[in-house]
């Protein structure tokens, strides 16, 4: 912030520091025990450049790394938003090199962004664009259903199953009934005008290609006759 302070006897006005909010206009009040009079006004021009875009990179390591830069500007502070909120401090969570260094330890699932670096000064300020992680995870919390849901279904009734996990990216799935593979793919299954034969337990399984983690559920169908 601009710092004023006075010289001779008070003729001479010092401002160090100055921002766009020292441009006056500026008087000078003189006053003895007889008159006093106030000078025409003067007016400061103040060239305020706007501070670069701030630049965020990522560094591979263990933990995400996101460190912001300004290519010109000085007496710089940082803040870190995910997304419109701002990123605070924890234990897994800190900034480092005066704020510009953001450092995420253990990286889960809800810290993919978008993170983005805003930079300012007391003379202008601006924001990063927007950084995503790319986090694999999964597949859990496997589910399956089925419409319509009955405890027992008739002979000639249609069913389908629904199969569906938290994962990234998609998992893989595939059918099994009774333990044998049906050579269906995807997260339906349609059994059209069932018989009892289709009684027996269905199972959907599930594979992350990143992660090489599998994930199942299954469900036992009774079909009845008629």
């Amino acid at each position: 912030m601009a710092h004023f302070h006075t010289t001779d006897g008070g003729s001479t006005l010092v401002i160090s520091n100055v921002t766009r909010y020292d441009q006056g206009p500026f008087r000078c009040h003189v006053s003895n025990p007889v008159s006093n009079g106030t000078s025409g006004p003067v007016d400061l021009t103040i060239n305020c450049d706007r501070l670069p875009l701030p630049e965020v990179t990522e560094e591979e390591l263990e933990e995400r790394v996101l460190m912001c830069s300004v290519s010109s500007g000085s007496s710089l502070s940082f803040l870190w938003l995910n997304s419109s909120s701002e990123v605070t401090a924890s234990d897994r969570v800190h900034t480092t090199d005066e704020g510009s260094t953001l450092i995420i330890i253990g990286v889960t699932r809800y810290d993919q962004g978008p993170f983005r670096c805003h930079a300012f000064n007391p003379v202008s300020n601006g924001t990063s664009d927007p950084v995503n992680f790319v986090i694999s995870y999964g597949p859990s919390n496997a589910m399956m259903t089925l419409l319509p849901m009955k405890l027992a279904y008739r002979t000639g009734d249609n069913i389908t199953l629904s199969c569906s996990a938290d994962s990234s990216p998609a998992a893989r799935i595939w059918w099994m009934f009774d333990g044998m593979d049906l050579d269906k793919t995807g997260p339906q299954l349609h059994l059209q005008n069932v018989t009892e034969s289709n009684s027996g337990n269905y199972t959907c399984m599930l594979h992350n290609n990143v992660t090489s983690r599998f994930s199942s559920e299954s469900k036992m169908i009774r079909i009845l006759s008629k």
